[in-house]
């Protein structure tokens, strides 16, 4: 089975059982792929993001987007009649057609792939946009609902109920939420199944029991900084605590837009010494957290729209950290904890009752070891990812075509050579003919994918471009760049250290920006098994530099007649380059062959204004029609390595 995830935002730090749940289908032979409808908000990636193999396409720029909502429409497949049915009946505040535009583009993205069957986490947006890709492509999907999501965030049961009738199946965390999905969708009821969020638990060392003696007890809660997480009662909690003269420290790891309200009620009851805001943390540092604590606390509560908790996953982590867990009745948390046996359960709502709690096992220290270790094996007894996994494959299994995964071959696996063409930024007024340079490489059937790093949205667009413009590879926006730059540490000093030592160096500003387009470039590259980089400009060769040392890709370039870098720079990248096309004459003449003069380009103006007359190339006008055939043979040979 070909499967792919659909989600509304990724990653998203709070959703670590998104990453284990894709992590073990993958351990098991499963080739996904992921798609994202909106760009991730932070750029912290937890540790294990970087095993995850599936690639990663997010949505296009809005403009190209329409786009593609043009093209689908020209196509007959635009989902008129059932944008106008749900505009009808839920009102302009469910955004069918935003929905519908955003589902043209993954429509398409995994018809290509020939993707079987896609699943979506949370019945929300990217669950109502699952209804018009489907609409559009005939491609199955199925949901997993987790709580505030159907509870608050849809808005709408009716809707909830189409998306049910729809879908293949529909998963839920805990027994308690497959009650409240029966109940909305009675419809459904036979398709709603109960799927646990697993542990893996390779991430989470079982410690030694021990008893401390003496000492402050560390208390530690972790979640978003949101009124149903409680983190107010916690705080009055800690204040009665302190009045008990109960010794403690407790830290809040998580961010949220409570968070300057929780700062200042620490601050009005003075328990700046006692209390700590952390911020949000990747996943490593909350499981260092987790095993250094005495006791895992989360207040949780509902809040005024009736969203709650239904099973959060940090329980989990406590109690595979063999950390005692205070917490409440509400949803589904008891089917996790179980009541003076892995921890202590009171009402929410009830900081009194939540001082207590904590006190007992602030005081009771072979208390907190017991209650410890039973949380552990509970998790190896019925949490392991391992076992709560398997009920999602037979779902998988039982609503899919295709046969057992071991057999599959990864979504954008190609024997073919692929060429990726690299576009520093595009639309480009200095760059006119890329255009026609790719089509004229098209005509000849060549496996050329073009790559912007940047794209530029307040040029004009020709119809050329646009019909280009559905084919381009779209870096995703600076935040989730930077996300892959600050989880490439050991890649980026080795980068750095590198250029140290160039005798000639690209403008530091160039680079990193270049270096940070190359890191997230890499594995875009290594998944569409790329071979051959074009540089199309100056700029475009410091990072296909880059791509060389990382990948051990060959490399060549157009050097366009006013570049960004001094010559000295350029010479020395193009040292990396097995040939190319110059535009400054001095330059292509002292560099000599495999490089050859690119005489249209060193006419840029002139060729510019009659740009406009006939849709001509830069290249097509000073040299012989077969110049295409030959460069496409060029890149052929630099691919193959020959």
């Amino acid at each position: 089975m070909r499967l792919a995830y659909l989600y509304s935002r990724y990653p998203v730090l709070s959703q670590t059982f998104c990453d284990t749940e894709m992590l073990a289908l993958e351990h098991l032979g499963f080739a996904l792929m992921v798609g994202s409808i909106h760009p991730p908000l932070t750029s912290i990636r937890h540790a294990h993001a970087g095993r995850l193999q599936a690639p990663i396409y997010y949505a296009p720029p809005q403009p190209i987007l329409r786009l593609w909502e043009e093209k689908t429409r020209a196509e007959n497949r635009w989902p008129e009649a059932l944008i106008a049915t749900h505009e009808r009946k839920y009102g302009n505040g469910v955004k069918a057609a935003t929905r519908a535009r955003n589902a043209s583009y993954f429509a398409e993205l995994f018809a290509r792939n020939k993707i079987d069957h896609f699943h979506v986490h949370f019945a929300n947006r990217a669950a109502h946009t699952a209804l018009f890709l489907k609409a559009m492509a005939n491609i199955r999907f199925s949901i997993t609902a987790h709580g505030q999501d159907f509870m608050a965030d849809l808005g709408n049961d009716d809707l909830l109920r189409e998306i049910c009738d729809a879908s293949e199946f529909v998963a839920v965390e805990t027994e308690y939420s497959r009650g409240l999905m029966a109940q909305r969708c009675p419809g459904s009821a036979d398709k709603i199944h109960r799927v646990y969020n697993g542990m893996n638990l390779a991430n989470f060392f079982r410690p030694a029991a021990t008893v401390q003696v003496a000492g402050s007890v560390q208390i530690l809660s972790v979640g978003r900084l949101v009124a149903f997480k409680g983190f107010e009662y916690l705080i009055e909690a800690c204040e009665q605590m302190r009045r008990r003269s109960v010794q403690f420290r407790c830290e809040i790891v998580g961010d949220g837009p409570l968070r300057e309200s929780l700062q200042q009620r620490i601050d009005d009851l003075r328990l700046g010494g006692l209390v700590t805001l952390h911020g949000a943390l990747p996943q490593d540092r909350v499981i260092e957290k987790l095993q250094r604590c005495d006791v895992f606390a989360l207040a949780s509560t509902v809040d005024d729209a009736n969203a709650s908790d239904i099973f959060p996953t940090v329980i989990l982590e406590a109690m595979a950290s063999a950390r005692p867990v205070v917490s409440t009745t509400v949803a589904g948390i008891p089917e996790a904890v179980v009541n003076k046996e892995t921890g202590l359960l009171v009402r929410a709502g009830e900081s009194g009752l939540f001082a207590d709690a904590l006190e007992i096992l602030c005081r009771d220290s072979e208390l907190r070891a017991r209650y410890g270790s039973a949380g552990r094996t509970r998790i190896e007894d019925y949490f392991k990812v391992e076992t709560t996994v398997r009920p999602l494959i037979e779902l998988f299994e039982k609503h899919g075509r295709a046969a057992a995964p071991a057999a599959e071959s990864p979504p954008n696996s190609s024997p073919r050579t692929r060429i990726a063409y690299l576009i520093d930024r595009w639309p480009d007024d200095t760059s006119p003919s890329i255009e026609t340079e790719l089509f004229e490489l098209q005509k000849r059937n060549h496996a050329v994918t073009a790559f912007v790093c940047e794209f530029t949205p307040g040029l004009r667009r020709t119809a050329g471009m646009n019909r280009l413009a559905l084919q381009l590879e779209f870096l995703p926006d600076a935040m989730a760049i930077e996300a892959e730059w600050q989880a490439n540490r050991k890649l980026v000093l080795a980068l750095e250290d590198d250029r140290a030592n160039e005798t000639a160096r690209a403008p530091v500003d160039l680079f990193l920006r270049q270096a940070r387009f190359a890191i997230t470039l890499r594995r875009m590259f290594a998944q569409k098994n790329i071979s051959h980089v074009h540089a199309t400009s100056s700029g475009a060769l410091i990072c296909g530099v880059l791509l060389k040392k990382l990948l051990r890709v060959t490399l060549s370039a157009s050097i366009e007649a006013k570049p960004l870098v001094s010559r000295e720079v350029i010479e020395n990248a193009l040292r990396h380059a097995v040939g190319g096309r110059i535009a400054d004459r001095k330059l292509s003449e002292h560099l000599g062959d495999p490089f050859v003069f690119d005489r249209a380009g060193s006419n840029r103006v002139w060729v510019r204004s009659l740009r406009w007359l006939k849709p001509v190339s830069r290249i097509g006008l000073t040299r012989r029609a077969r110049f295409w055939q030959e460069w496409a043979d060029l890149l052929d040979r630099w691919s193959s390595g020959a």
